[in-house]
Parts: C-alpha cells; sequence; structure tokens
C-alpha cells in the first residue's frame, strides 16, 4: 500500500449564508500520485485546493496533510502553520516578486522558511532553474520574463522548500497559448519524477497524459474519482460526458 499523504473528510466551504459551494468533499491522495481536479468553471475547484493549505478556511472538516490533521470548527493558527509546510502552491498568476530577480524568487523561501544561508539557497535555486529550463534566465526580473516563463519560475520556487504536495491552480490559465506547452511540459516531467501534486487544470488531454487519478467536481461535489480511462475515456456519469463534449469543441 502506498502511503497516504493527504486525506480530506467531509469538507463543506460556505462563503455567505446559503452560498454553499463546497458540499461533503472526501477523497486522498497517496504519495506519488498525480490528481486531476476537472470540472465546470464556478464548481469549487479553485476553492477546494485553497481549502487544502488553509489560504481560504473551510467552514467544516478536516485537512490532513503528512502528520498534521486540521479540524476547520476547532483549529489553531499554529496547526495551520504546520499544514501549511507540507504543500506548496504554484497559483494561475505566478505571484512573483516583481523586485527580485528569477534566482532571488526562488531563493526567498529558503532563507527565510528554511533559514537556509545564502550560498547554499543560491547554489539550491540554481539547480532548481535548471530544472525547468531557466538557469540561463536567473538574472531577470519578472517583468523581462514570458509568462510561461515566469510560471517556470514560479514552479522552482514551490519546490524550494521540499514540499511533501505540490499544489497547482489552474497553473497555464493566465498563459498566451503559445507559452502552454513549456509550462505543461515542466510538470509533467515533475509528475514523471513521483512528485506528488494536486492540479486542477482546464487541460484535459493534460490530464489523460499526466494524472493517475482524476476527480471530475460538479456544482461543489466530487461527482465522480477514478483513472484517466475511466474518467475521460470511458465516462458513465452523464453530467461528465456532457462537460466532456463540451471541452473537445
Amino acid at each position: 500500500m502506498s502511503e497516504e499523504l493527504v486525506k480530506v473528510e467531509h469538507l463543506y466551504k460556505e462563503f455567505d449564508e446559503g452560498n454553499v459551494i463546497l458540499k461533503d468533499i472526501s477523497f486522498t491522495v497517496k504519495k506519488n500520485e498525480a490528481v486531476a481536479i476537472i470540472g465546470p468553471s464556478g464548481t469549487g475547484k479553485s476553492t477546494l485546493l485553497r481549502c487544502l493549505n488553509y489560504l481560504t478556511v473551510p467552514t467544516k472538516g478536516i485537512v490532513s496533510m503528512g502528520e498534521v490533521s486540521v479540524d476547520a470548527e476547532h483549529h489553531t493558527k499554529k496547526e495551520v502553520l504546520e499544514l501549511r509546510k507540507n504543500s506548496s502552491m504554484v497559483f494561475q498568476q505566478f505571484n512573483l516578486f516583481k523586485n527580485k530577480t528569477a534566482i532571488e524568487n526562488v531563493m526567498e523561501a529558503m532563507l527565510t522558511v528554511l533559514h537556509m544561508n545564502r550560498k547554499e539557497a543560491y547554489e539550491k535555486a540554481e539547480g532548481l532553474l535548471k530544472k525547468v529550463g531557466m538557469l540561463d534566465r536567473k538574472d531577470f526580473y519578472p517583468s523581462k520574463l514570458s509568462g510561461g516563463q515566469q510560471q517556470r519560475v514560479a514552479i522552482a520556487r514551490a519546490m524550494s522548500v521540499n514540499p511533501d504536495v505540490m499544489l497547482f491552480d489552474e497553473p497555464t490559465s493566465a498563459l498566451d497559448p503559445e507559452w502552454v506547452k513549456e509550462v505543461l511540459e515542466t510538470i509533467k516531467a515533475l509528475a514523471k519524477e513521483g512528485v506528488t501534486m494536486i492540479l486542477v487544470t482546464h487541460e484535459i488531454p493534460f490530464a489523460r497524459e499526466v494524472a493517475s487519478r482524476v476527480l471530475f467536481m460538479d456544482e461543489g461535489r466530487i461527482a465522480a474519482d477514478g483513472t484517466p480511462e475511466e474518467i475521460i475515456d470511458h465516462p458513465e456519469d452523464p453530467r461528465l460526458r456532457q462537460f466532456l463534449s463540451f471541452m473537445e469543441r
């Protein structure tokens, strides 16, 4: 049996009274799994991802990562900080520090969170930038990088703290079509290395190729959970079939 790295139990998120975005979400992610979350816009995919590291606080339910479990209804700030140490997030909009070069962006968390010395952090950052094909741009500021290059730097930065799980929130949705491929190739290489990841994506062919499991979300629930073959190639759920046929247009 593979080791369970993430466990989500009966998670709910209500923003305003009656506006329930997540409804009784439960699933697990094992070590080395790449789990893709697909589904229509507005169905809670990004909210779910943000609830996993408490960037958005759930209304109720339990999120466990590694040895840390946080109960939405009874949690402390310390527990949330411990939970966050187990994951790193790659956002739609890159969120790089504009006044720092690519290598300084990657070094930042190593210096401030891991308290590494500057020389060690610099060497590790170089290795991570090389891994995502950005070493030759290490001294460039974000304004001098394309969207795809910025996102690859953001991926290197997310990897810098040695997370157990990487969270990708539609990492290509803010990119021009010409930059999408290079970012998807970078994520694909990480998945092949066995990096555990949860990926919200609208790139269905990519989900089929990279994910070991696919979750289909509809109206705030997980409506289907299975292998790419079960979910994408041979969908049984009528809403899932409708969604996939719409995506193929």
